[in-house]
């Protein structure tokens, strides 16, 4: 157990909390933390070709961005029920994160022949593979990937690690998306529970893919920027979709390692565990 105070047998110092985490979960929930507050898509994409990620982003056509926002929206409201509609209910070994990663590298490979046009040609087939990824991941974490409040977290996996220009600190931390996100959830799972997951399924359904695509749509900007460099090969852009699922995978496993504890503690207690840390930090 972690007590109130005091070092863990890893030597790190644990502050007080209102009652005691089993270790094990405690470490859990602190590498849950640094991938969500310390995402580095940027920084991964820009090593791909060494050009920071801000000089990029000025070489990408205006008109292109509201292109990619418009398609990362259809492209969610369409992939997850696609994307889980075959998966199994039982728990397995492990989800199947490399096997992934290479199906995302191989449409990388095709659409980075073509450029932009290329890119939101390939999109719905990537978004696709990456929501069966992040799904397999839930299940991993003890999730039912076929009730609605998973498939929606799923999709909210979209909005973390990711930016966007009317932010401030708290609101991108982990636990602020997530508020921010919860005055949607609660009527959206009522919503699709009743009629299904459409993008024109209601006004409910609507906003909340809208506010996760508009941070979706960021980390697909900078993707695209990443492959419109002249250095970019169709090998290098299997490598820059390699890297994006990489991204969501590391965001899925924290987002569903922190529900889990939320389960088997209670959210309030989490989420004071999880305060703590940022404190520590």
């Amino acid at each position: 157990m972690v007590e109130t105070g005091g070092k863990n047998r890893k030597g790190r110092v644990v502050k007080s909390l209102p009652m005691a985490f089993e270790e094990d979960d405690f470490e859990a929930l602190r590498d849950a933390y640094y991938r969500l507050e310390h995402p580095s898509l940027a920084a991964r994409l820009s090593n791909v070709v060494g050009t920071p990620i801000d000089l990029a982003l000025q070489l990408l056509p205006k008109p292109w961005y509201r292109r990619f926002h418009k398609t990362a929206e259809a492209a969610i409201a369409k992939a997850l029920e696609t994307a889980v509609s075959s998966m199994r209910r039982e728990k397995c070994n492990s989800a199947h994160e490399n096997y992934y990663k290479t199906l995302v590298a191989g449409s990388g490979a095709i659409g980075g022949l073509f450029g932009l046009p290329g890119l939101l040609l390939e999109l719905p087939i990537s978004t696709t593979l990456i929501i069966r990824g992040i799904a397999e991941i839930a299940r991993d974490e003890g999730e039912d990937v076929h009730s609605t409040e998973t498939q929606l977290a799923c999709i909210e996996v979209f909005a973390l690690g990711g930016t966007a220009e009317s932010d401030d600190a708290a609101e991108s931390g982990y636990y602020g998306i997530r508020f921010a996100l919860s005055t949607y959830m609660s009527a959206a799972i009522s919503h699709v529970a009743a009629q299904g997951f459409k993008a024109d399924g209601g006004p409910v359904v609507i906003q909340l893919i809208s506010a996760i695509a508009s941070r979706f749509g960021v980390a697909i900007s900078q993707r695209a920027a990443i492959q419109i460099m002249p250095v970019v090969s169709a090998v290098s852009a299997a490598t820059v979709n390699t890297i994006f699922m990489q991204h969501f995978q590391d965001m899925a496993r924290a987002h569903f390692t922190v529900r889990r504890l939320e389960r088997k503690y209670g959210e309030a207690f989490v989420r004071a565990g999880y305060e703590t840390l940022r404190e520590q930090a």
